[in-house]
């Protein structure tokens, strides 16, 4: 379904990907982790085609559901069925829950499924219909993330990529927001994780990455590198 193959990233002279190759193959959930700045949202960034807005640049090869997509402009990348849901929610706080999931209706095709896709969200995440009217910058942290992921899902994804979904969230939601995560995988959306919540992710995900400056430097299926000694004294502590 995706397939990035040597993927180097730039901000300026500063190189933040080397050589990064990796595959998502369709249904499954793929997790990508590591540490702070090891290059996970910059790998996200240069996917979705959001990095020369943000003055970076890349080389390599994306490959999206049989589609090249390095070089294309982000709004044609979403449109394709390739979903980015940002670290830090991304929401607009003066605007309600019901308008900003209505936002993730950009493309025509997901806005001729909306009120479908409303439908599901609200039956995913009761929660937000509850608070459909309310003012989305008046949400709890957590309530954020859902609205959040809400958003990414009317736009109808093919592929769902997030980025660190769980930080600065009470424990309750960070739990919560992985049994959201494995039950839309479950309804057949593909999902690129990126995470420093390296056990739950990993316990979760058919397969993983491990990104280290920049590099991935292990690979393999989720549970299995869990038990990879260099994995567990790098990131568990164990």
């Amino acid at each position: 379904m995706l397939k990035g193959e040597k993927l180097n990233a730039w901000y300026g002279d500063i190189q933040v990907l080397r050589e990064v190759s990796f595959e998502v193959p369709e249904g499954e959930m793929v997790a990508i982790v590591g540490a702070n700045a090891a290059g996970k949202s910059t790998l996200l960034l240069t996917i979705s085609g959001i990095l020369p807005y943000l003055g970076g640049r890349m080389t390599g090869d994306l490959t999206f559901a049989g589609t090249r997509i390095d070089g294309l402009a982000a709004h044609r990348i979403m449109a394709l069925g390739l979903v980015h849901v940002m670290e830090g929610r991304r929401l607009f706080p003066y605007l309600t829950v019901q308008e900003n999931l209505e936002l993730g209706c950009y493309n025509p095709l997901a806005r001729s499924h909306l009120r479908n896709s409303l439908e599901r969200v609200f039956t995913l995440l009761p929660i937000l219909e509850e608070r459909r009217h309310q003012l989305a910058g008046s949400l709890s942290g957590g309530e954020q993330q859902m609205c959040a992921i809400g958003r990414g899902l009317m736009s109808r994804p093919k592929v769902m990529m997030l980025d660190e979904p769980t930080i600065g969230l009470a424990p309750l939601y960070v739990e919560k927001t992985f049994e959201i995560l494995k039950e839309i995988n479950a309804q057949g959306t593909t999902i690129l994780l990126v995470e420093q919540n390296v056990k739950h992710s990993l316990t979760l995900a058919h397969r993983g990455y491990v990104l280290e400056n920049g590099s991935i430097v292990l690979s393999g299926k989720g549970k299995e590198l869990l038990s990879h000694d260099g994995l567990r004294k790098a990131y568990l502590g164990m």
